[in-house]
């Protein structure tokens, strides 16, 4: 053999044996959690095909649901690195809030790459000084007082659902998913971009928006998280293949629709224009323009970033939920019935729906976190990384440093140690709290510091919505019980029916009993 191929060799033999020193390493450091219950996985990729062909198949959060319903409330699953999954409620809280609290845990370095990756460092992909800063920023926004303020143009966007679906016949099956994204879509882009609700046209601040094509540009990128966040590399993005022109394209859009706007916000913000010349009242009162003039850290691409994330977390969440709302309710028609006498009754209370009547629909604000217990749209979205040596987390013991921690929601609103007859939807659950009674946990929408600040905004437009409904309308579930039991995925779940019904108008008189 030449001298050439003899250092080829010798070259090849060390890369194999520093694999295999480093795969050993990695074997040992994480040998303790090889006691937790396992899906069973392939050699080297452990259980990687299992969980992008979930992916692919729009199904990851179920994958995770299953899982958990076969290995219990902590179990691992390994892509490299371990993924310990938690669907437990209690559990779940105390680990990540003690975590947090400790510094044990920190934001999922994997997770944060994979939510910056949608366009840019945004909110739910920071941590620490980083992340302080734009939360402190936003946070106003988000209180209850804040949005209970943006209770008369809810009512806008709810009438104009109501005005679509009295267009239709009673015969006609209407989809109510999509109904549902386009309201919530409206909503969003009204309170951060300042786009009026109805017919918004291009105007001085930017192009107009298309719903449909920034709801498929969200969803192309919503997907592509959960390919990164499941093991893609994030320099596919730059393979000349489908997925990554679907993406660019899904960018191109958004950039097109947002970057003017936020280009003018900051304009004002650094004096270089006078607010409210030549834009619309709508735009200068908009989230984008406050946040732009009270934060001077935010720039061009950062404050473009997170202004497609709060598009991106505000739409869907709420639209999705309210569709299984509506099938729950259609199913369980004694729900449905107590919850319309409650709409009803505070109607002639106060003489319609407003801020007073509203604060009467307990039951009705029950109905949607039963649904959410159920149905949790956003199941397991982020991630926790252990970050600290000697770390002994409740239920699970000791964890070592790089150990990631998800939480299935769909197996956690299911447990029967956390909730009775977990099965059977029951929103009186949430309604019967007293001084010798807690509620049950509800832990859909995050825990701790970094529990989700769209929180109030989505009760209330789930709120409003379906008393509206409930105050106008019967339906039926075109489909039945399948309408909520087939459920796909791209960021979030979804009905993959699009949940349709037919609706039958209420009349005056039977509003009045």
């Amino acid at each position: 053999m030449s001298l050439t191929g003899v250092l080829l060799a010798t070259l090849l033999a060390g890369g194999v044996v520093l694999i295999g020193w480093r795969a050993w390493r990695r074997h040992q450091h994480f040998k303790v959690l090889r006691r937790l219950p396992s899906p069973a996985g392939v050699p080297v990729l452990g259980n990687l095909p299992q969980l992008l062909r979930a992916v692919r198949n729009k199904r990851f959060f179920l994958l995770l649901f299953t899982w958990s319903q076969r290995y219990g409330p902590v179990f691992v699953y390994w892509q490299g690195k371990p993924v310990v999954v938690l669907s437990n409620p209690a559990l779940i809280e105390t680990t990540i809030v003690q975590g947090m609290r400790s510094g044990q845990l920190a934001r999922s370095a994997g997770i944060r790459r994979a939510w910056n990756d949608l366009r840019g460092p945004i909110l739910i992909g920071e941590d620490g000084p980083q992340w302080q800063w734009r939360r402190k920023a936003w946070n106003p926004e988000f209180t209850p007082g804040s949005i209970a303020a943006h209770l008369p143009l809810i009512q806008e966007a709810s009438g104009g659902l109501l005005a679509q679906i009295a267009q239709a016949s009673p015969h006609d099956a209407l989809a109510l998913d999509p109904l549902f994204v386009e309201m919530t879509m409206r909503i969003m882009a009204s309170l951060v971009l300042g786009l009026p609700l109805k017919n918004p046209a291009e105007s001085p601040e930017g192009p107009a928006l298309d719903v449909g094509r920034a709801h498929e540009a969200m969803a192309v990128l919503g997907y592509r998280f959960l390919r990164l966040a499941t093991g893609e590399q994030p320099w596919m993005k730059f393979v000349p293949n489908q997925a990554s022109r679907d993406y660019w394209a899904a960018r191109r859009y958004l950039d097109d629709l947002l970057a003017p706007r936020v280009a003018l916000a900051l304009q004002f913000r650094d004096g270089v224009r006078s607010p409210g010349t030549g834009v619309s009242e709508l735009f200068s009162r908009s989230m984008l323009v406050r946040m732009a003039m009270k934060e001077p850290r935010y720039s061009q691409e950062s404050l473009l970033a997170e202004t497609v994330e709060f598009l991106i977390a505000g739409t869907d969440t709420t639209a999705h939920t309210l569709s299984f709302a509506m099938g729950c309710l259609a199913l369980h028609p004694e729900v449905g019935a107590r919850a319309r006498q409650s709409v009803d009754q505070a109607w002639r209370s106060h003489g319609g729906l407003n801020a007073e009547s509203i604060g009467e629909l307990a039951y009705l604000r029950g109905v949607i976190k039963e649904t959410l217990r159920l149905f949790s749209v956003a199941s397991g979205s982020s991630a926790m990384e252990v970050v600290k040596p000697d770390t002994v987390l409740e239920g699970i013991g000791p964890v070592p440093v790089g150990t990631s921690l998800m939480w299935s929601m769909l197996a956690a609103g299911r447990d029967p140690d956390a909730y009775a007859q977990p099965l059977e939807f029951r929103p009186e659950r949430w309604c019967q709290q007293g001084a010798d009674r807690l509620p049950p946990p509800m832990v859909d929408f995050g825990s701790g510091a970094h529990r989700c600040i769209g929180e109030h905004l989505a009760m209330l437009e789930a709120t409003v919505v379906l008393a509206e409904l409930l105050h106008a309308y019967d339906w039926e579930l075109v489909n039945g019980a399948a309408s909520l039991d087939n459920q796909e995925q791209d960021l979030l779940i979804y009905p993959a029916d699009g949940m349709p019904v037919r609706f039958r108008q209420r009349s005056p008189q039977s509003r009045c009993l």
